[in-house]
């Protein structure tokens, strides 16, 4: 993770939707037209774990953290995920298009042209299914590759808080099908985590959507250790995210699979938590990490994978190199896409970001700053990007 190439003077000669050549400037072949770059190109940056798809922001949550409430106390008060459940069963699905739409447009202005989104604040059929119709609509309506996870396992709804069981067969009996049938999800995910969903209850999940042909993904390990990623390993799941509370034995599961270990530095810090996932365990012991920014109205509502590099360095002890690899080749592998992008290559898709800065290391230094300065997704120029909030 901590090798990158770093070419000087150099050419990228994009063909269509694809790279078609990567050399020396001085070396390119004959092309239509040339367009020159003031700074740094990078491959497109891929963010492996959102939530997009949501209402209103849990200001209330924040405040109450502020002033020392925990999480499962806001949860048990109310507030939480629940409350995002809420607020999204209550809204159209015209109304969330417009919400995500500028959530959209904001993470591709900091560099996301892959942008992985899921459900989960609708614990419901018909308000799962309006999360990914919501997801399927924009990704053909913007310039940016979004790809659709189901969480309907993210929390026990209120309704079912008395029969847990009923709920898990739900979601396996009738959600997935139901998801699969439409063709609105390509990953399922469970949030494994003590209180939430039980390791045996991730597996009948992502045992069942498997079956279905998606793709499992978990959220493991977040402020408990729960044995989530030792059970992602054995799923053979594309990530296990979060792992602030991973054991020995999840680091060498992860380390000996296929796995992509993806960190949420982001999430703890808006959390206030001191307790980081431990990345340079996982590098160390040969694990694959992806970074991510967790957007979401609760825990991490930040667009910008470049303030999540920074964090990587600051938060995590990564290397500037290895935050690079985290936001490119390892978060495509997270996302079952490490053979079409991720990297400035010959055959791969050409999603190319530029940042104004003479140093490739600034991408992840300048703490809260949108380095970002021009984008292409699939070999076309993104027009200029609205900001979230305008």
């Amino acid at each position: 993770m901590a090798e990158v190439e770093v070419l000087r003077d150099a050419a990228v000669l994009l063909d269509g939707n694809r790279i078609a050549w990567v050399g020396p400037r001085k070396g390119a072949p004959p092309s239509d037209r040339a367009v020159e770059i003031a700074g740094v190109l990078f491959p497109g940056f891929i963010d492996p774990h959102t939530h997009a798809v949501f209402g209103a922001p849990r200001l209330d949550d924040h405040e109450r953290r502020a002033l020392g409430v925990d999480y499962k106390a806001i949860a048990a008060a109310g507030g939480g995920i629940l409350q995002s459940v809420r607020d999204v069963r209550s809204r159209s699905e015209a109304d969330l298009v417009a919400l995500t739409r500028a959530r959209i447009a904001a993470l591709l202005a900091h560099g996301s042209t892959t942008i992985e989104v899921k459900s989960g604040y609708g614990l419901e059929l018909e308000a799962e299914l309006k999360q990914l119709r919501v997801i399927k609509r924009l990704g053909g309506a913007l310039p940016v590759t979004l790809i659709p996870t189901f969480l309907g396992a993210h929390e026990i709804p209120p309704e079912y808080r008395g029969n847990r069981a009923a709920y898990v067969q739900l979601v396996c009996e009738e959600m997935i099908p139901a998801v699969a049938r439409e063709g609105l999800a390509v990953c399922c995910d469970v949030f494994c985590e003590p209180g939430v969903f039980t390791p045996a209850e991730s597996r009948a999940i992502l045992t069942a959507a498997q079956r279905h042909g998606l793709a499992g993904k978990l959220h493991a390990d977040e402020l408990e250790g729960s044995g989530g990623a030792e059970l992602a390993a054995e799923l053979g799941a594309l990530s296990a995210d979060h792992l602030a509370s991973i054991s020995d034995a999840g680091v060498r599961a992860l380390a000996a699979s296929a796995t992509v270990a993806v960190l949420l530095p982001a999430t703890m810090v808006f959390l206030g938590k001191r307790a980081q996932a431990p990345a340079r365990r996982l590098i160390e012991a040969g694990a694959a990490v992806a970074l991510a920014t967790d957007y979401n109205p609760g825990t991490s509502p930040t667009v910008s994978l470049p303030l999540v590099m920074a964090l990587g360095v600051s938060q995590l002890g990564m290397r500037h190199a290895e935050v690079v690899t985290a936001v490119t080749i390892n978060a495509a592998a997270a996302l079952g896409l490490a053979a079409d992008r991720g990297q400035i290559a010959a055959g791969c898709m050409a999603d190319l970001v530029v940042a104004g800065v003479e140093d490739w290391r600034e991408v992840a230094y300048w703490l809260g700053a949108n380095v970002v300065s021009a984008v292409w997704t699939a070999g076309s120029a993104c027009p200029p990007l609205v900001p979230l909030l305008s």
